[in-house]
Protein backbone atom coordinates (compact mmCIF):
# COMPACT_ATOMS: atom_id res chain seq x y z
CA UNK A 1 0.00 0.00 0.00
CA UNK A 2 2.77 2.16 0.77
CA UNK A 3 3.50 2.30 -3.11
CA UNK A 4 0.19 4.26 -3.71
CA UNK A 5 1.42 7.13 -1.79
CA UNK A 6 4.44 6.73 -3.21
CA UNK A 7 3.50 7.24 -6.90
CA UNK A 8 0.30 9.71 -5.41
CA UNK A 9 3.62 11.65 -4.48
CA UNK A 10 5.20 11.58 -7.50
CA UNK A 11 2.56 12.38 -9.69
CA UNK A 12 -0.79 13.25 -7.61
CA UNK A 13 -3.25 13.56 -11.07
CA UNK A 14 -2.48 9.55 -11.17
CA UNK A 15 -6.06 7.85 -11.67
CA UNK A 16 -7.10 5.24 -9.55
CA UNK A 17 -7.39 3.25 -12.75
CA UNK A 18 -3.49 3.71 -13.60
CA UNK A 19 -2.47 2.94 -9.89
CA UNK A 20 -4.08 -0.06 -9.92
CA UNK A 21 -2.46 -1.56 -13.34
CA UNK A 22 0.84 0.05 -11.99
CA UNK A 23 0.57 -1.90 -8.27
CA UNK A 24 -1.50 -5.01 -9.63
CA UNK A 25 -3.87 -3.87 -7.33
CA UNK A 26 -7.77 -3.92 -8.04
CA UNK A 27 -9.50 -0.56 -8.57
CA UNK A 28 -11.77 -0.98 -5.63
CA UNK A 29 -8.69 -1.28 -3.47
CA UNK A 30 -7.05 1.55 -4.86
CA UNK A 31 -9.78 3.90 -4.24
CA UNK A 32 -10.70 2.31 -0.75
CA UNK A 33 -7.18 3.06 0.26
CA UNK A 34 -7.10 6.80 -1.00
CA UNK A 35 -10.03 7.74 0.68
CA UNK A 36 -9.20 6.03 4.04
CA UNK A 37 -5.63 8.14 4.02
CA UNK A 38 -7.69 11.94 2.56
CA UNK A 39 -10.21 11.06 5.74
CA UNK A 40 -7.35 10.17 8.16
CA UNK A 41 -5.34 13.15 7.10
CA UNK A 42 -2.39 10.73 6.15
CA UNK A 43 -3.21 12.46 2.67
CA UNK A 44 -3.20 16.37 3.35
CA UNK A 45 -3.84 17.82 -0.21
CA UNK A 46 -2.75 17.50 -3.79
CA UNK A 47 -0.60 20.54 -5.51
CA UNK A 48 0.85 21.47 -8.41
CA UNK A 49 4.38 22.26 -9.16
CA UNK A 50 4.93 25.09 -10.90
CA UNK A 51 8.06 26.86 -12.17
CA UNK A 52 6.95 30.84 -12.29
CA UNK A 53 10.01 31.53 -14.26
CA UNK A 54 8.46 29.81 -17.23
CA UNK A 55 5.15 32.01 -16.61
CA UNK A 56 4.83 35.09 -18.77
CA UNK A 57 6.04 38.17 -16.77
CA UNK A 58 3.53 38.75 -14.33
CA UNK A 59 5.05 41.97 -11.79
CA UNK A 60 2.00 40.63 -9.01
CA UNK A 61 3.53 37.33 -8.84
CA UNK A 62 7.15 38.18 -7.42
CA UNK A 63 7.78 36.97 -4.11
CA UNK A 64 10.83 36.49 -1.98
CA UNK A 65 11.45 32.96 -0.50
CA UNK A 66 13.99 33.27 3.06
CA UNK A 67 15.29 30.33 4.91
CA UNK A 68 15.68 31.25 8.66
CA UNK A 69 17.66 29.06 10.74
CA UNK A 70 16.64 29.78 14.46
CA UNK A 71 18.32 29.14 17.68
CA UNK A 72 16.22 28.13 20.49
CA UNK A 73 16.41 27.49 24.15
CA UNK A 74 14.98 23.99 24.84
CA UNK A 75 12.27 23.99 27.42
CA UNK A 76 12.18 20.83 30.21
CA UNK A 77 9.04 18.42 28.80
CA UNK A 78 8.77 19.94 25.33
CA UNK A 79 12.31 20.61 23.94
CA UNK A 80 11.44 22.58 20.89
CA UNK A 81 8.38 21.64 20.25
CA UNK A 82 5.85 24.36 21.49
CA UNK A 83 8.18 27.20 19.62
CA UNK A 84 8.41 25.59 16.45
CA UNK A 85 4.34 25.08 16.39
CA UNK A 86 4.21 28.79 17.27
CA UNK A 87 6.49 29.54 14.60
CA UNK A 88 4.19 27.30 12.04
CA UNK A 89 1.40 29.00 13.09
CA UNK A 90 2.77 32.03 11.20
CA UNK A 91 0.83 33.20 7.58
CA UNK A 92 4.20 33.85 6.09
CA UNK A 93 6.11 30.84 6.79
CA UNK A 94 5.88 27.56 4.76
CA UNK A 95 7.95 24.93 6.30
CA UNK A 96 9.56 24.23 10.13
CA UNK A 97 11.71 21.56 10.36
CA UNK A 98 13.68 20.34 13.56
CA UNK A 99 17.60 20.27 11.90
CA UNK A 100 21.41 18.96 13.35
CA UNK A 101 23.71 21.55 13.02
CA UNK A 102 24.68 24.93 14.49
CA UNK A 103 21.35 25.39 14.97
CA UNK A 104 17.66 24.15 16.30
CA UNK A 105 14.87 24.98 13.16
CA UNK A 106 15.21 25.71 10.11
CA UNK A 107 12.46 27.73 8.56
CA UNK A 108 11.09 28.20 5.22
CA UNK A 109 9.22 31.84 4.27
CA UNK A 110 7.67 33.77 2.10
CA UNK A 111 6.81 37.39 1.59
CA UNK A 112 6.40 39.82 -1.08
CA UNK A 113 9.81 42.23 -0.88
CA UNK A 114 13.04 41.46 1.13
CA UNK A 115 11.76 44.21 3.75
CA UNK A 116 8.88 42.49 4.84
CA UNK A 117 10.69 39.12 5.10
CA UNK A 118 13.28 41.09 7.11
CA UNK A 119 9.85 42.65 8.79
CA UNK A 120 8.80 39.13 9.95
CA UNK A 121 12.35 38.14 11.69
CA UNK A 122 12.49 41.14 13.25
CA UNK A 123 9.53 41.99 14.33
CA UNK A 124 7.62 38.35 14.95
CA UNK A 125 10.41 35.35 14.84
CA UNK A 126 12.86 37.41 17.32
CA UNK A 127 10.27 38.43 19.55
CA UNK A 128 9.21 34.85 20.16
CA UNK A 129 10.11 33.35 23.99
CA UNK A 130 13.31 31.46 23.99
CA UNK A 131 14.28 31.86 20.09
CA UNK A 132 17.80 32.95 20.67
CA UNK A 133 19.24 33.50 17.46
CA UNK A 134 18.42 33.62 13.90
CA UNK A 135 20.29 33.42 10.38
CA UNK A 136 18.48 34.33 7.37
CA UNK A 137 19.43 32.75 4.00
CA UNK A 138 17.66 34.42 0.71
CA UNK A 139 16.79 32.26 -2.29
CA UNK A 140 18.32 34.06 -4.62
CA UNK A 141 17.59 31.09 -7.53
CA UNK A 142 15.82 27.57 -7.54
CA UNK A 143 16.82 25.32 -9.58
CA UNK A 144 14.76 22.34 -8.54
CA UNK A 145 12.08 21.74 -5.86
CA UNK A 146 9.56 19.20 -4.92
CA UNK A 147 11.83 16.64 -7.33
CA UNK A 148 11.16 18.49 -10.20
CA UNK A 149 14.17 20.08 -12.24
CA UNK A 150 13.01 24.21 -12.79
CA UNK A 151 14.13 25.82 -16.03
CA UNK A 152 15.22 24.85 -20.04
CA UNK A 153 16.04 21.42 -20.15
CA UNK A 154 19.91 21.34 -20.79
CA UNK A 155 20.80 20.70 -24.78
CA UNK A 156 21.87 17.31 -25.42
CA UNK A 157 25.13 17.76 -26.75
CA UNK A 158 26.66 14.12 -27.15
CA UNK A 159 27.70 12.69 -30.72
CA UNK A 160 25.06 10.86 -32.38
CA UNK A 161 26.08 6.96 -32.40
CA UNK A 162 26.09 5.71 -36.11
CA UNK A 163 26.70 2.00 -37.05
Amino acid sequence: MREILELLERDARLTPETIATMTGLSVDEVREAIEGWEKSGAIRRYKAVVDWDAVADDPTREKVTAFIDVSVAPARGTGFDDVARRIARFDEVQSVHLVSGTHDLRCMVVGPTIRAVSDFVSQKLSTIDRVQSTATHFVLRTYKRDGEVLGQPEADHRLPVTP
